[in-house]
C-alpha cells in the first residue's frame, strides 16, 4: 500500500526561521536533521520536497469561468502544509510509526496520512 505523508508544519521552527531556530537547543537541530535523513533512507520512502512558506502561496479558485487569485495559503497560516513524502508499507500501522518519526510530530505540528488511490 503507498501513503501519502502530509507534514502540517504547524508553529514548529525551521532553520528558515533563524530566531525560532535558535531557541532550539543545539542537540535538538541535529536530532531534527539526523532525523530526515534517517527518513530519506528508509526502505519504501519516497521524499517529496520542502514547500515555501505559506506567506509566499497564491491560492485559485474558478468561479463562474473567472480564475481568482488570493496572495496566500487558503488555510489558516497554523495548519498550512510545509512538505510532504510518499511511502510504500505493509500497512497503515508502519506509516504511522514512520509518520510518529517525522520531527514536526513532536514539535507542535502534525502529520497526515492518506492512502494513495491507484488505478
Amino acid at each position: 500500500m503507498k501513503y501519502m505523508l502530509l507534514i502540517h508544519q504547524g508553529t514548529t521552527p525551521t532553520p528558515r526561521d533563524p530566531e525560532a531556530w535558535a531557541q532550539l537547543p543545539e542537540e535538538e537541530q541535529q536530532a531534527v536533521f539526523a532525523a530526515y535523513q534517517e527518513l530519506n533512507q528508509t526502505p519504501g520512502v519516497i521524499p517529496g520536497v520542502q514547500m515555501g512558506d505559506p506567506d509566499t502561496a497564491t491560492t485559485v479558485r474558478v468561479e463562474n469561468g473567472s480564475t481568482l487569485t488570493t496572495d496566500g495559503p487558503f488555510v489558516d497560516t497554523k495548519e498550512a502544509l510545509g512538505g510532504y513524502l510518499f511511502f510504500e508499507a505493509d500497512d497503515l500501522d508502519a506509516a504511522i510509526e514512520l509518520a510518529a518519526k517525522i520531527p514536526q510530530a513532536r514539535l507542535g505540528g502534525a502529520i497526515e496520512i492518506r492512502p494513495v488511490v491507484e488505478y
